[in-house]
């Protein structure tokens, strides 16, 4: 039997509280490219939570890396360093500076210079060329590892995390798709690796941790790295580090590293306990990916896959997970979307959870208990009513929640219904807590216009929350039974048929995941969309690559840059939205994506109208609705 997840560990002589990490992420929370207070709350709430180790947000440790604009450079840092470490260590936390360079994988917008890399690789990504480092500018590289060390040993953390994960410069130099240099540190790929190893050490001393996060495989075995030369790597740096996280993915597969739900959260476990026999207990090894789970996460540690365990998108999700373990209390799940925390993007969102409109946002006060209850109806038990029927009542307010539907959930219950196991567990933790805070849930229950007015006549609040209403099709349908809502399908309402085309106008999750479960079914799936490539909405470095490889893989037919022209007995009609040319799909269904039509915004003293009822919303946009609303009140 293993050690349990709550337990201490001892590393570099330094003990932290449980053996749960908060990994390194990109936040958008910075003040220009250092840490600011948003960032200090942040880790600070997850350290009361529990967690063991904060890794914060990877920092580049040379100007002429500038991935994202709010990218924090760690010569800048110092002051964000110490402030964090002051509100962590009351908690016992140990707190790690992410650092790192990201090479090729970067971005020249900001710099306005050449990229660094060790050949002239292109970004697969971004297609840019990038220059290959000379000695000297890997001499620079390396002292400035070395420096920032200083910046971090000066502002009391506990040590440092290395970054030679799925984008990083580090790895580009270990791996044969990236590095085809002839010099020293092209035959001796992990020179590099081992000079800024020593560099750091000597900075920092044998009192503080230095942690590496390391790709152990690329998923490219024709050349990138593979477990059984990621083996070799770790089993000659394991003991000059103290802890050695595992993590997959690179040049052609960063998106593996925390993929959405449709990759089972185990996926990394067995290239985990791999690498633990390689290193023979040399050094403490950490699992990464997509562990969300606190049964998965003790399971790890119980079999001997890992010795800790990074938790990170579970902490976004609830940031009490340790507490919540310690207390037997079901943390708030993360559903493994990425839709809210992967924030990797050029528009700059903060990061955030779907689940938990808090997230992001720590500096915000937290709703407080209310001074004088009240009578508020909330109608409709999607994610948006469920979350305003919580947070009331959790205030203290008297809550009735109403559903016309003879179970709670909406839209999100429905995809739950179709086999997403992930939306189903939030909304059974929402109506959980709704029960536990005293809401008084009426299923199969419709509420009219009358009921409304006598509610608010008796001095309620009324929420509504009721969803959207049936969008009619943009396009002509003549035969209604070769048509059908992604809602219909998802929900099982109307069973699939043997040929069907999905109308992707949203370019986003729905679509998605209305192709995935038609797939799984044996469908033949044509997936259309007016856009130039498929799922445009996804992130790159998430779902939007891996949606295609799966539809590539599943044999499904892509038709972009084109709208439906009609729906008729012989099937579905596509046409070119430039050339006008048709397409016809013959005997096909055709499932539409489209969002629903919104019912408007209430205008009644009293009355607030939320969710899919106010506009086409996410699921996180719903629940920050009900949030705020309840909030308000």
């Amino acid at each position: 039997m293993g050690p349990a997840l709550t337990e201490p560990i001892t590393l570099a002589g330094r003990t932290a509280p449980s053996r749960v990490i908060f990994g390194p992420h990109v936040t958008n929370l910075g003040d220009g490219r250092s840490f600011s207070d948003r960032h200090v709350a942040y880790y600070a709430r997850r350290a009361r939570g529990g967690c063991g180790i904060v890794v914060t947000e990877t920092a580049s440790v040379h100007p002429s890396d500038h991935p994202y604009e709010r990218a924090p450079l760690a010569e800048r840092c110092g002051d964000g360093y110490r402030r964090i470490v002051e509100a962590c260590r009351p908690h016992g936390t140990l707190v790690l500076a992410g650092l790192g360079h990201r090479g090729l994988q970067g971005s020249s917008a900001w710099t306005r210079a050449p990229l660094w890399a060790p050949s002239r690789v292109p970004d697969p990504v971004t297609r840019e060329l990038p220059a290959e480092a000379t000695e000297r500018e890997i001499a620079e590289l390396v002292e400035s590892f070395a420096r920032v060390a200083v910046v971090a040993v000066d502002s009391d953390l506990d040590g440092v995390e290395l970054d030679a994960g799925p984008t990083s410069l580090l790895r580009q130099f270990l791996s044969g798709l990236t590095n085809h240099r002839d010099d020293t540190y092209g035959t001796d790929r992990v020179r590099l690796l081992r000079e800024v190893i020593a560099a750091v050490r000597t900075r920092i001393g044998a009192d503080r941790i230095l942690a590496l996060r390391l790709s152990c495989d690329e998923n490219a075995p024709w050349a990138g790295i593979t477990p059984d030369i990621a083996a070799g790597y770790v089993r000659a740096i394991a003991p000059s580090i103290d802890l050695l996280t595992v993590v997959r993915g690179g040049l052609f597969s960063p998106e593996s590293y925390r993929p959405a739900a449709h990759i089972s959260a185990g996926f990394n476990d067995e290239l985990c306990h791999r690498i633990r026999e390689a290193v023979a207990g040399s050094v403490p090894i950490a699992l990464q990916g997509s562990v969300a789970d606190l049964g998965h996460a003790q399971r790890a540690l119980s079999d001997g896959t890992c010795d800790l365990v990074e938790m990170t998108r579970a902490q976004i999700a609830d940031p009490g997970l340790v507490v919540a373990a310690r207390r037997g209390r079901r943390p708030r799940p993360c559903v493994r979307c990425n839709q809210a925390c992967l924030v990797d993007d050029f528009h700059n969102p903060i990061v955030g959870c779907i689940a938990n409109p808090e997230a992001g946002a720590e500096t915000r006060d937290s709703p407080r208990p209310v001074t004088s209850a009240r009578d508020v109806l909330v109608v409709g038990a999607g994610p948006a009513g469920l979350e305003a029927a919580r947070v009331a009542a959790t205030r203290g307010h008297r809550v009735v929640l109403v559903e016309a539907d003879e179970r709670v959930g909406g839209t999100i219950a429905a995809v739950s219904r179709g086999g997403r196991p992930d939306f189903a567990a939030l909304v059974e933790w929402l109506e959980q807590q709704c029960l536990e805070s005293g809401v008084d849930i009426r299923t199969g229950t419709e509420v009219s216009a009358a009921d409304i007015e006598s509610a608010l006549a008796a001095g309620a609040e009324v929420v509504q929350a009721t969803g959207g209403l049936p969008r009619p099709p943009s396009f002509q349908v003549t035969a209604p039974e070769r048509y059908a809502t992604a809602a219909e399908v998802l929900s099982g309402i109307r069973p699939p048929a043997s040929r069907m085309v999905v109308w992707d106008p949203m370019g986003g999750p729905v679509a998605r995941t209305v192709v995935d479960r038609l797939v799984e079914r044996g469908v033949e799936v044509h997936y259309a969309t007016g856009d130039p490539v498929a799922g445009s909405r996804l992130a790159p470095m998430g779902d939007l690559v891996a949606f295609d490889v799966r539809m590539q893989r599943a044999g499904v037919a892509r038709h972009l840059g084109c709208r439906i022209g009609s729906v008729d007995a012989d099937g579905v009609v596509l046409v070119d939205r430039v050339s006008g040319e048709t397409a016809p799909v013959a005997d096909a269904v055709l499932v539409d994506c489209a969002p629903l039509l919104p019912h408007g915004v209430s205008e009644q003293s009293g009355s607030w109208s939320i969710g899919d009822r106010a506009a086409p919303r996410t699921v996180r946009e719903a629940v920050r609705e009900g949030y705020r609303v309840a909030t308000a009140l």
